[in-house]
């Protein structure tokens, strides 16, 4: 039996980009929304199809990525609920230039570029909102490049632990997806950053437990990535 559709109001009302819009507006979103069901490794889309939208995630996770020449992959992005992605490149009304795959059961909704462009000619709120959340992810990648080039692996690895830890939680990171993806995200080999995490057990300032990273000394990563 078919999962039973979800109102998609119910979802995107929770977005910032469509947080203080009204049931109507909300509505005229919701028609040009559909869903997607994924299943781990699963594509979303390859590099060179069509962007006909934009895409955000209700659950699961979505890996944002290419394979080079070599065969290696390289992750860009790990894509977590209440995030979206693909919003760039509708506007710019070009190809996709990375694959998309599921990292688990995921639910997606699509929401369509036309649906969309109407609603910018017809909100100007919107239209600054939109562009807000595409210079956010512009401003992530920089952030990236610069963390690449400035930041020794180890520093690397240590601000993504910091900046992992849940608001208000007791120092448990769950680790959001394989040590392999996140190595790739970070710009590292997998072995490399499996030394790295053993060297800070080591030192006494992570435990360590299957995906799961207790920070034992926060102030001593803190000094430690700076």
């Amino acid at each position: 039996m078919a999962a039973p559709k979800i109102d998609p109001r119910e979802f995107l009302k929770r977005l910032p980009l469509f947080d203080d819009f009204n049931a109507e507006e909300l509505a005229v979103i919701a028609a040009g929304t559909t869903e997607l069901h994924a299943t781990r490794c699963q594509p979303v889309f390859h590099r060179g199809d069509t962007c006909n939208g934009f895409y955000s995630v209700v659950y699961g996770q979505v890996k944002l990525g290419f394979v080079s020449a070599q065969g290696n992959e390289k992750i860009v992005e790990i894509v977590g609920p209440g995030h979206s992605f693909g919003e760039a490149l509708m506007f710019m009304e070009r190809p996709y230039i990375l694959n998309a795959n599921a990292l688990c059961d995921t639910l997606l909704l699509h929401i369509s570029k036309a649906v969309v462009f109407e609603e910018l000619e017809r909100n100007p709120a919107f239209a600054r909102r939109m562009l807000a959340g595409v210079s956010r992810r512009m401003h992530g990648l920089i952030s990236d490049v610069e963390s690449y080039s400035l930041r020794s692996g180890s520093q690397r690895i240590v601000s993504y632990l910091l900046n992992e830890q849940p608001p208000g939680d007791s120092g448990r990171v769950l680790l959001s997806a394989s040590k392999k993806l996140i190595a790739s995200r970070l710009n590292l080999t997998p072995e490399y950053f499996s030394r790295v995490l053993h060297d800070l057990v080591s030192r006494g300032m992570i435990a360590l437990r299957g995906r799961e990273v207790t920070i034992l000394d926060a102030d001593g990563l803190r000094a430690f990535a700076s």
